[in-house]
Order: structure tokens, then C-alpha cells, then sequence
């Protein structure tokens, strides 16, 4: 039998698939516009921090700057003082106010010196009668010593040596003589205890810190520490946060502390003009507390209802599915043959219809068997209706069984009669498989007390394109071939008369 292939066969709607994938990119969705929205919240919180830390910056910034200039202004008045002609005349307790205004000096702050050429404290702000010291050995009082241009000279921290100021930094300019030599310097001792208490005022939070450096990355307060007396001058420039603190000067970044491994956000800037740097540092954790509390429920709350989505889509489909799985049967049911399981006669109607369509559209041909089981009225009249039913199950089977082809169709035409639609099959192949089909059906065992089987005749239709035919006059030729092979004495085949 001549090879075709099969028709092109209908689209077939996938409501599962694509209620799977709506469900799938609306869960995508949702995923990303939480995602965006956390991720946006979470730079905003990063945002509010900097901005706080910023304030803070300032703030101290501005404290700082300000102790540095009543300091200096007390340097400057004590240089002015000293330099005039009158004051060795000046009774000692108006010389101590005019050497030490009280206005600027602050013992809670520290002390005011006036050291001679010799490292000597000649004047001292916190008494008439000045402190014993010298100086002379010190790296400030060495420096100034040689050079008149150095200005105000901010020190190191250093512990102090006169009275109860512990850790302390000085700020001194140098005092010249008539004719401009070194007469000595005017030297102010800043508490560091003072600048923590400072800090002390600021809510920062538990796990973060203020600090004070000066640009050599000496620490000179912080606030809160644990042991402010081992860390209060300790080095810290030749780590990775410090050197990146030094080289941008003022601005924020996160980082790991190289202490304690903690991830920090740090906002510093310089103090204007002077070497002095104030950093402080927030916790990441401490930063994103709340943050991360919002985002663990709101990723609960999507996960959930994610899942809710997704086992509601299992079950939409499921019941979609079973639908679908009715609908088909319902639908074959309509198709079959009840008694047969073959085609019944409205499929076999549309199948003809479209095949019919088909071969004229695309100019091939199409063969009709139609096949009618041999002297069948006797046959029931001997074994009943029982004995009937079970001839033309057994029929129905062979011809069912001689169809190769997906696009055959063999359907119960009606009563004894069954019809078969062969697309694309010329005279030749339809003649093959009727002459297989009566074989077939002859190779059946005898029913009850027969000693022959059932027989059938096949009459075949045959629509060659270009010629003038139509679906009526295809069946009429099947049908008239039908009964030539009954009029020539059954149990054979005929086709059509050329």
C-alpha cells in the first residue's frame, strides 16, 4: 500500500502547561519586586545611618575645632602678654590673670605652660606660683627650637607630667625674643579623658564606637573602650581602613575591622585644617537590625504565599487535567461505536468531510471500502442477537486490526455495514488491504455448530483528482461496488468500474 504522510494534525490546547507558567512567572514576579523593594529599603537604612554617623562627624568636628581654637587663642594671648615690656612689674596675681585668661583656660580641660629658652616652666595656668618642670628634652619644645615658621604644633599623645592629666595632647607655638631668637614656647595640655567625655554625650548604639586620630594614626580617645589606657596611643596607620580613611579624607565605606573581624560602617572626616581625623564606626549588624528583622518576615510571608500559589497551581492543574481527561473521554465515547469500538457513524461523517476537503486542497487521492458482512440476516436468525453482536465484534476487531496507518478510519456504517476511509491511497493499496481484511475475516473460527465462518464483501470508491466527483458520487461508486461483489456471489472484492 502506497506510503502518505499524515495530515497536519490540530493544535491541541495545553491549559496545565501554560496555567503552570503564569503561575511560575507571577511567583518570578513576586520574587523580584520583594527582592527590589528589600534591596531598595536596605540602601535606605544604609543611607539614614550615614547621614546619622555624618552629624556625629560633624558634630565632634566642630567641638574639636572649637577647643583647638580657645587654646590657641590662649597661646596667642599668652605670646602677647609675655612679650610685653611692663609685665615685670606687675604684681604676681594680676600677672597670672593677665598671663592666663580664665575665659579660655579650663582646668578641666588641661593646663597652659610658659616654658623658657632652658626647658623651664616659668608660668603655669593652674597656679600663681608655677609647677617645677623642664621640657627641654621634649620632641615639641625640640622642634620649635630651631624653626620660628612651624605655627601651632598639635604633639603626639603623651602621658602628662605634671599634676593628675594623664593621656594628653598639647598644641604650642614658640615665643620669640627681641630680636626674634628662641625665648621658649606657650604650651596647652588638652585632656584625652576630656575628649572621651565629649564622645561620652552621643548615643551611638551598643556595638559601635567614636575615635579620635591624629593623621599619624596615633588613637587619642574613643569612646566606648574596654581598656582606654592600653589603646589611647596605639598605631593604627598601617591598616587597610586607616590608609583608606587617610587617602580619601572625609566620606563613608563599609568594611571588616582588622581587630575583630566585624563588618563596620565607617563615616570620618579631617578636622579642618588640623592633623586630627574623627571616625565613627557602626556595626553592620547593629545597622541593619531592623532591617533584617522586616526582610526575614516579609521573606517568610512571600515564601508562603509563593508556596501557596504554587500548591494551589498543582491542584488547579490537577483538577484542569482530570477535566481534560473526562472531556477526551466523553468525546471518544461520542465517537465510538458502542457494540463495536470502532468509529460510529457521526465521526465517521466529519472524518469524511475533512478527508474530502483535504484531498481536493491538496490534489491526492481517497479510497472508500465499504464492507458488509455475508448473509448476516441468516446468521442472526440461527444464533440470535447474542450470536450477532459477537460476529461483528469479531469483524470490527479484524478490520481494526488490518489498519495500519494513524490516518485510517474504520467506522460501523450501520448494521452489518462498516465504511473505511483511506487518505492518499490509490486503487492499488485500497485493493491490498481489502483483499487482507477478507482473508481476515475468513480466517475467523466457526461461531456455535457452523462449519464455516463469516464472510464479508468489499466494494471500494476511489477519488483520482481532476476528475469531476464529488463526495456523494465517491460513496455511491463504494456502494456500488458493494453490491457487484454480492451479485457475483459474495465473500469478495470489487472495485470501481473504470
Amino acid at each position: 500500500m502506497p506510503n502518505r504522510s499524515p495530515g497536519n494534525a490540530p493544535l491541541k490546547s495545553h491549559p496545565e502547561l501554560l496555567l503552570n507558567l503564569g503561575s511560575c512567572l507571577a511567583v518570578l514576579a513576586i520574587l523580584a519586586i520583594v527582592v527590589f523593594l528589600l534591596a531598595r529599603e536596605r540602601d535606605s537604612v544604609e543611607q539614614s545611618a550615614i547621614r546619622s554617623s555624618s552629624n556625629i562627624v560633624q558634630l565632634i568636628e566642630s567641638d574639636v575645632l572649637r577647643n583647638i581654637e580657645l587654646y590657641d587663642q590662649s597661646l596667642q594671648g599668652l605670646i602677647w602678654v609675655v612679650g610685653r615690656k611692663e609685665l615685670t612689674g606687675v604684681p604676681s596675681e594680676l600677672r597670672q590673670r593677665l598671663l592666663f585668661n580664665e575665659a579660655f583656660v579650663d582646668r578641666r580641660r588641661g593646663d597652659v605652660l610658659w616654658i623658657d629658652a632652658q626647658g623651664n616652666v616659668i608660668g603655669d595656668s593652674t597656679s600663681a606660683v608655677p609647677r617645677k618642670a623642664n621640657f627641654a628634652d621634649t620632641k615639641v619644645f625640640k622642634a620649635h627650637q630651631p624653626d620660628s615658621s612651624l605655627g601651632m604644633l598639635i604633639s603626639p599623645p603623651f602621658k602628662a607630667r605634671l599634676g593628675d592629666l594623664d593621656w594628653c595632647i598639647s598644641f604650642s607655638r614658640r615665643i620669640n625674643g627681641l630680636n626674634g631668637e628662641f625665648a621658649g614656647i606657650a604650651a596647652g595640655a588638652l585632656r584625652l579623658g576630656y575628649v572621651s567625655e565629649l564622645f561620652q554625650r552621643l548615643d551611638i548604639g551598643v556595638d559601635s564606637s567614636i575615635s579620635l586620630f591624629n593623621t599619624e594614626g596615633q588613637l587619642l580617645a574613643r569612646h566606648p573602650s574596654a581598656a582606654p589606657s592600653r589603646l589611647i596611643g596605639s598605631n593604627f596607620s598601617s591598616r587597610p581602613n586607616f590608609q583608606r580613611i587617610l587617602s580619601q579624607r572625609s566620606g563613608s565605606f563599609t568594611s571588616k575591622s582588622s581587630a575583630s573581624g566585624v563588618e563596620r560602617l565607617y563615616t570620618f572626616a579631617q578636622v579642618a585644617g588640623q592633623p586630627l581625623v574623627v571616625v565613627v564606626a557602626h556595626s553592620s549588624d547593629e545597622v541593619f537590625q531592623s532591617w533584617r528583622r522586616t526582610a526575614a518576615m516579609v521573606s517568610i510571608a512571600t515564601g508562603v504565599l509563593c508556596i501557596a500559589i504554587l500548591w494551589l497551581t498543582v491542584l488547579l492543574g490537577r483538577e484542569l487535567r482530570r477535566r481534560q481527561e473526562l472531556e477526551l473521554g466523553l468525546e471518544k465515547l461520542a465517537a465510538t461505536d458502542s457494540l463495536t469500538g470502532l468509529a460510529n457513524r457521526r465521526r465517521l461523517d466529519q472524518v469524511l468531510r475533512l478527508e474530502w476537503a483535504r484531498a481536493q486542497r491538496n490534489r491526492r487521492p481517497l479510497a472508500i471500502l465499504m464492507v458488509d458482512i455475508d448473509h448476516f440476516k441468516a446468521f442472526n436468525q440461527r444464533h440470535g442477537h447474542a450470536g450477532g453482536d459477537h460476529a461483528l465484534r469479531e469483524v470490527a476487531k479484524t478490520i481494526e486490526g488490518c489498519i495500519r496507518r494513524p490516518s485510517d478510519l474504520a467506522a460501523r456504517y450501520g448494521g452489518e455495514e462498516f465504511q473505511i476511509v483511506l487518505p492518499e491511497t490509490e486503487q492499488a493499496g485500497a485493493l491490498l488491504l481489502a483483499q487482507r481484511i477478507k482473508q481476515g475475516v475468513e480466517g475467523l473460527s466457526p461461531f456455535g455448530a457452523d462449519t464455516h465462518s463469516v464472510t464479508v464483501s468489499i466494494g471500494i470508491g476511489l477519488y483520482i483528482p481532476g476528475t469531476q466527483q464529488d463526495l456523494t458520487s465517491l460513496l455511491s461508486t463504494a456502494d456500488e461496488a458493494l453490491y457487484r461483489a454480492k451479485a457475483k456471489g459474495r465473500n469478495r472484492v470489487e472495485g470501481p468500474l473504470d
